[in-house]
């Protein structure tokens, strides 16, 4: 090696040694200048991450129609200990709008709207004893009736209710 590559090398070998020393230098800098916001950050994400998750937790169990919401009864007493107690409806009307209003309002899976003469001729037809038997314990032909329009919580008396104000609409 001739004595002018010699020194090429050597001072070729200081300046990529100085460049990688300032690397260095400005990396551990950077370092010791972001580390706060770096940790409040971090707070921020963990208080972030619990907002999230507060808004975005179901309130409690959903029904279906068309569905077996039967158990939802039981998922509801061993979510959080006791159930919460919701009033009843107090007769028919109110049963209908705070339950089938739901799917006959609009017709939803079959069901025949409120008041709709030419759908309710021949479900009236069958008789009384078969609508509440349909309304009680569900139907599945055409459409979908889940059984008490999918509150199990409702009585025999409030679902029959329901049925005749319904089917009194209809006539």
């Amino acid at each position: 090696m001739s004595k002018h590559d010699s020194k090429f090398f050597n001072t070729f070998s200081v300046v990529i040694g100085v460049l990688v020393a300032i690397t260095l230098g400005i990396m551990a800098l950077a370092r010791h200048i972001g580390d706060p916001f770096e940790q409040a950050r971090a707070e921020d994400d963990k208080s972030l991450r619990a907002a999230v998750a507060e808004r975005t937790a179901p309130t409690g169990p959903v029904a279906i129609a068309g569905k077996d919401n039967s158990a939802l009864a039981i998922v509801a007493s061993t979510a959080g200990g006791e159930a919460p107690k919701a009033a009843l409806p107090a007769n028919g009307e109110e049963t209908y709008k705070s339950v089938c209003t739901a799917c006959h309002a609009q017709g939803v899976a079959g069901a025949p709207k409120f008041g709709d003469k030419a759908a309710w001729v021949a479900r009236l037809a069958q008789g009384k004893p078969t609508l509440y038997d349909h309304a009680l314990n569900g139907y599945k032909n055409k459409g979908v009736m889940p059984a008490r329009g999918g509150n199990p919580a409702l009585t025999d008396d409030l679902v029959k209710e329901a049925v005749d104000y319904m089917a009194k609409a209809a006539q």
